[in-house]
């Protein structure tokens, strides 16, 4: 058994899988087991269903009742489309008849993406006219890059309390950019976080008076975040490399809706506990700064090069990120928290937390 990639037209004709977008329903086949049982076996003897969702898609299956009544279940037909796990009366017993195919699927992302699968969906206001602009209404499922699979589970809205997730669609404001426009000025103040519905940025700095190309954006990334958590200015320009339409938060609601719920602030008392259990120092100060005064077994990432190296950290480890004053390591640790990264922010930095 192992994780692969299942057809999405297999997956389409199951309850209530059938009921989620095409681009959902992509991300939820590349997260699925499939299984073959062979015949005579009890396909769950080795393993049970507790937090699957779990479907016969192949072959015969005899299931017992508590009342010693039995069933044969057919793979394919309607009466398999339902989860095994979900039957009523639930069974007792299992044997394969024939060779037996099953899909399973982690519950908890199954009703992640079915619950933003439904609040992402376009719709009017109840009671509104439809209007000329209907079209322009953003179709969030689309977005594959922000709502993948791995971001729902274990990045920036993994964090998110459901009854966030509507209002934050509700206060994303679409904006049509032109190719060669300038969305973000490097030294001024942050005031939007950004997504790129569609389209493509260029990100550049001003280093030695060159301004030096740092990275190419595309729809579904976001940008703009570090200046709004961290509230200091712009670290680099942002501009349209094509035409395309931007999505765009103002400040007050991302630090709302997004910042907060993300943010896992510790005390010195706490963080000191955590890292005597294995957790890591983070100094996201520059080297000159992390020689000088830096925590005993810290590792150095200055937070202007955080996005580069987010590959050389072990995602099984729990880091605390510190700074002077938890500016600068407010915006790592909202960073590597998006990213999936279970990361702490010491309150306050070394000024406020010395002991």
């Amino acid at each position: 058994m192992g994780m692969q990639s299942i057809s999405t037209e297999i997956l389409r004709r199951l309850e209530p899988l059938g009921a989620l977008s095409p681009d959902s329903l992509r991300e939820i086949s590349r997260m699925c087991y499939a299984e073959k049982i062979s015949r005579n076996l009890d396909p769950f003897r080795l393993q049970g269903m507790q937090g699957q969702a779990v479907y016969l898609v192949k072959g015969e299956l005899k299931i017992d009742y508590p009342d010693s009544s039995s069933e044969i279940l057919v793979g394919g037909t309607e009466a398999a489309v339902r989860p095994l796990d979900k039957r009523k009366p639930a069974f007792t017993g299992a044997k394969a008849i024939t060779d037996v195919e099953l899909i399973r699927i982690d519950e908890e992302l199954l009703d992640i993406m079915l619950t933003w699968d439904q609040l992402a969906a376009p719709q009017a206001t109840a009671g509104a006219k439809k209007t000329p602009d209907a079209a322009d209404r953003t179709d969030w499922r689309t977005m594959s890059g922000m709502f993948a699979a791995e971001n729902l589970t274990h990045g920036i809205f993994a964090s998110l309390p459901p009854a966030n997730i509507e209002a934050l669609f509700a206060r994303f404001h679409r904006i049509k950019v032109a190719r060669n426009e300038v969305v973000i000025r490097e030294g001024e103040d942050g005031d939007f976080y950004y997504v790129i519905e569609s389209g493509r940025c260029t990100v550049f700095r001003q280093i030695g008076g060159a301004s030096v190309g740092l990275a190419e954006l595309k729809a579904g990334d976001a940008f703009g975040e570090e200046a709004l958590v961290a509230n200091t200015k712009r670290n680099a320009t942002v501009a349209m490399k094509t035409d395309g339409v931007l999505l765009r938060l103002a400040k007050a609601d991302f630090i709302e809706l997004l910042k907060e719920p993300l943010m896992h602030r510790i005390s010195r008392p706490e963080a000191d506990k955590k890292a005597a259990a294995g957790a890591v120092w983070l100094d996201v100060r520059f080297a000159a700064e992390y020689n000088t005064d830096k925590l005993p077994g810290a590792i150095n990432i200055p937070l202007n090069e955080i996005r580069n190296l987010f590959g050389s950290l072990d995602r099984q480890k729990e880091y605390i990120a510190y700074c002077q004053s938890g500016r600068r390591s407010s915006a790592a640790a909202f960073l590597l928290s998006q990213r999936g990264y279970k990361t702490y922010l010491l309150e306050g930095g070394l000024r406020g937390s010395a002991t």
